[in-house]
């Protein structure tokens, strides 16, 4: 499944830059407001050396790597949601993301413009917030009017969905956030029809100066507040993204190096985006292709296969399975088979990140 991130940020922190190096789209990058109109999109291919471990045991005619796309949206400032700006109208192309990546300038640079005058991390994800908060203030109240005519019929669910409606209305217009009522199961999927931005997972993205990927006191505070709410934080140089971006793929784990860095900046996001969504990899691996797929943490092996293909979890019948240091210790399926580290698992069984599957199905 991979994921969708959209990337959120006011102008001029390195939304765009960021992007590039992402990506390598060649996104339009330029040191004044606004210049990002129409949204950006780009797919990624997510790094996973266990994918090329177990290609070189099997030997397949393709590799194929799960992948994570990025939507970059013109930057948004106070008052968007007013019209200020370019307005928030282009909230609705991250509207059904799983993820938003918000974009935090953590660096002091004369030559590019702040256009609050002045760098501070924490009001300015204040601004951003504010806004996604406003926008979806509008879609609740939307939503309250078009529900409470449904509920005149006296419907008890209909009833139900409309008090978790209310409530998430009251939450975002006193500044409270959706997190306490999110933790409600049952609100959590009245209000997932609507796709609220303020309900989404979220990863800010710190980008630093070079002197200061290791060490910056507007990071740590940044931290703290992503620690309050669940978040994650990646401190990234936006700027040397963007260089290791341009070098040649074998020369980049020296050049990282240099840096005192051990991933890149891509790694980093992807990891930090599994980890927020609870997302895991398994493999596929035969003479046709050996391929990477993306589920969810406690999935069960049919809703594995069911990522290769419906039929698959519909008719499930078993899994057969090998642990991935099995799988490149014993030199792939046949060694593991010998050792008798290959499974037969059934329905019940949950997946293991790095689990090598091969499903048995019968429809």
């Amino acid at each position: 499944m991979g994921f969708r991130c959209g990337i959120v940020g006011l102008p001029n922190v390195g939304k765009s830059t960021l992007f590039n190096a992402l990506t390598r789209a060649g996104a339009q990058a330029e040191n004044y407001p606004f210049c990002t109109i129409d949204p950006n999109v780009g797919i990624v291919e997510v790094p996973d050396p266990r994918l090329q471990a177990i290609a070189q045991l099997v030997n397949p005619a393709k590799v194929i790597p799960t992948a994570i796309e990025f939507v970059d949206i013109a930057g948004l400032v106070a008052g968007a949601s007013k019209g200020e700006g370019l307005g928030n109208r282009f909230l609705a192309h991250i509207r059904e993301v799983d993820a938003i990546i918000h974009v935090v300038r953590a660096f002091s640079n004369d030559d590019i413009t702040h256009v609050s005058g002045k760098v501070d991390p924490l009001a300015d994800v204040a601004t951003i917030e504010t806004e996604l908060a406003l926008a979806d203030l509008e879609t609740v109240e939307r939503a309250v009017d078009r529900t409470a005519k449904a509920a005149k019929t006296g419907d008890k669910k209909i009833l139900r969905e409309l008090d978790y409606l209310r409530q998430a209305y009251t939450a975002l217009a006193h500044e409270q956030g959706l997190q306490s009522l999110l933790k409600n199961p049952q609100a959590s999927a009245a209000l997932k029809p609507l796709c609220l931005l303020s309900a989404k997972p979220v990863v800010y993205v710190a980008n630093v100066s070079e002197q200061d990927l290791n060490d910056n006191d507007q990071v740590a505070q940044l931290a703290t507040h992503a620690q309050k709410i669940q978040a994650q934080v990646v401190v990234v140089s936006a700027a040397i993204e963007q260089e290791i971006a341009e070098i040649d793929p074998h020369e980049r784990d020296g050049f990282l190096q240099d840096l005192g860095l051990e991933t890149s900046g891509l790694d980093r996001v992807i990891h930090a985006g599994y980890v927020l969504l609870g997302l895991q990899t398994f493999f596929t691996a035969g003479p046709k292709e050996a391929r990477a797929w993306t589920v969810v943490r406690g999935a069960t092996a049919p809703q594995a296969a069911g990522e290769i293909h419906t039929d698959f979890e519909r008719g499930f019948i078993r899994a057969e399975t090998i642990a991935y240091d099995d799988f490149v210790q014993y030199q792939g399926e046949q060694g593991a088979r010998e050792a008798g580290r290959l499974r037969l698992e059934g329905k019940q069984y949950v997946l293991s990140d790095g689990d090598i599957m091969h499903f048995r199905f019968n429809v």
